[in-house]
């Protein structure tokens, strides 16, 4: 849109176009005198741009953190900061002249140092602020400090594991790397290693109950054995007496009658 307006003028009207136009006006003023820069922070298309160059007076007093005692940074910090400075510097060298212009056409076309040196100021800029807000977070976060006791703790590793003795047993696996059906035992075995000793004691205690009852069935059927055999024995003692009883008997019973009428004959004499 801009860049459309901009030709037509130009190529029809180049003298009255300025004191309509209020984007053109500061143009020719800002080519006529390069030195003199902040005129052209005038036009609508340069304001935004400006606002960053105007801004860096206030914040350059701001402290940077401090960084007496920042500890020296290690391999994995070092790399960690060319790698931040590395895309930085990606990034900025995209805010290059080409697309800076192709933003801004009217003051590409009319005031190509300005264009140049706003294009700069917000490279500057930007890359200024980045690294303090790099620098910050770093200071705030003790990046560095705890980079270094990774690095550290990486290089005790590495020298415990130069010194191990070959007999000693080799590192446990990890468990995420086992299957799931040696996690599922690792989980069950002790539960399950509880319940079958709970049922091993219940199972002894029921076979010794069961051995101790069997032992007194088998007293009892031997006493009871005992008994009817000293049973057995008084029957065949009474059946023997009964047999020698019955030959006696009849004699006592003779006698018993006889002597019976004897006196019954004295009785019936005397009368």
């Amino acid at each position: 849109m801009s860049s459309g307006q901009d030709t037509a003028p130009a190529a029809g009207q180049p003298q009255q176009e300025p004191n309509q136009d209020t984007e053109m006006a500061p143009a020719p003023r800002a080519e006529t005198l390069p030195a003199q820069q902040p005129p052209s922070a005038t036009s609508p298309e340069a304001q935004p741009p400006a606002e960053p160059a105007d801004a860096e007076p206030s914040s350059t007093p701001t402290p940077a953190p401090e960084s007496a005692a920042a500890p020296i940074p290690g391999p994995r910090a070092a790399r960690l900061q060319a790698l931040f400075a590395s895309t930085a510097k990606h990034t900025l060298d995209k805010i290059n002249k080409d697309n800076f212009a192709s933003c801004f056409p009217t003051i590409a076309t009319k005031a190509p140092g300005t264009l140049e040196f706003v294009q700069r100021q917000m490279v500057e800029r930007l890359g200024g602020l980045w690294n303090k807000e790099f620098e910050t977070i770093l200071h705030n976060r003790a990046v560095v400090a705890r980079l270094n006791e990774l690095e550290s703790l990486v290089a005790d590793a590495a020298r415990r594991r130069q010194d191990q003795d070959p007999t000693d047993p080799p590192p446990p696996i990890p468990p995420h790397t086992l299957p799931a059906a040696t996690i599922l035992r690792a989980h069950l075995d002790p539960h399950l290693a509880a319940q079958q000793a709970q049922l091993r004691a219940r199972l002894h205690d029921t076979q010794t109950g069961n051995a101790r009852l069997w032992d007194e069935v088998v007293a009892q059927r031997a006493e009871m054995e005992a008994l009817l055999g000293a049973v057995d024995k008084v029957l065949r003692d009474l059946d023997g007496a009964g047999g020698l009883l019955g030959g006696v008997a009849a004699e006592l019973a003779e006698e018993t009658r006889v002597a019976e009428g004897q006196v019954r004959a004295a009785a019936g004499g005397g009368g």
